[in-house]
């Protein structure tokens, strides 16, 4: 992966909660599989795979107050693009900067393109990825599956 200090394009992040440390982003483990796997049955707009197949991607997990409290995964696709799979956030930890934070350290120095999907009736996510610097590209006919939907394309740029 090639990575560089300089982010292009991105918003601010808001302030973070007082209640909620600054998580503490790593590398995801098997031991996090049931946590992920948690996570992932309560975010149904969320895409939906089994949890070990993300240890071959570039996972990474916040952990706050020693709960993992989301996961990021992602690959590298062609040269300098890449591509994020998954993220999805504990219901309880939704709107504390938890995901933000998460999002942004995988973003931090990257140089070249990310590219996501993201639910069209999700219009939550797609303000946060927006808010980021993510845009809207295109939009994917019958992408999504259970149940079925169009999925918009979103790419983030930095140089």
């Amino acid at each position: 992966m090639k990575r560089d200090a300089a982010l292009v394009g991105r918003a601010p992040s808001p302030a973070p909660d007082p209640l909620v440390r600054r998580p503490l982003i790593r590398r995801g483990e098997p031991p996090d599989l049931p946590e992920i796997a948690a996570i992932q049955a309560a975010s149904p707009e969320a895409s939906s795979w089994p949890p070990a197949d993300y240890l071959q991607y570039d996972l990474r997990v916040a952990v706050v107050e020693d709960r993992v409290a989301a996961f990021l995964a992602a690959r590298a696709a062609a040269g300098d693009e890449f591509e994020i799979l998954n993220l999805a956030v504990a219901p309880e930890f939704r709107r504390l900067g938890v995901g933000r934070a998460l999002l942004e350290s995988f973003l931090a120095g990257l140089r070249g393109a990310v590219f996501l999907e993201v639910r069209r009736s999700n219009s939550t996510a797609r303000e946060f990825y927006k808010s980021l610097g993510f845009k809207e590209l295109t939009l994917r006919e019958d992408y999504y599956s259970l149940p079925p939907e169009a999925a918009i394309v979103m790419k983030f740029h930095s140089c």
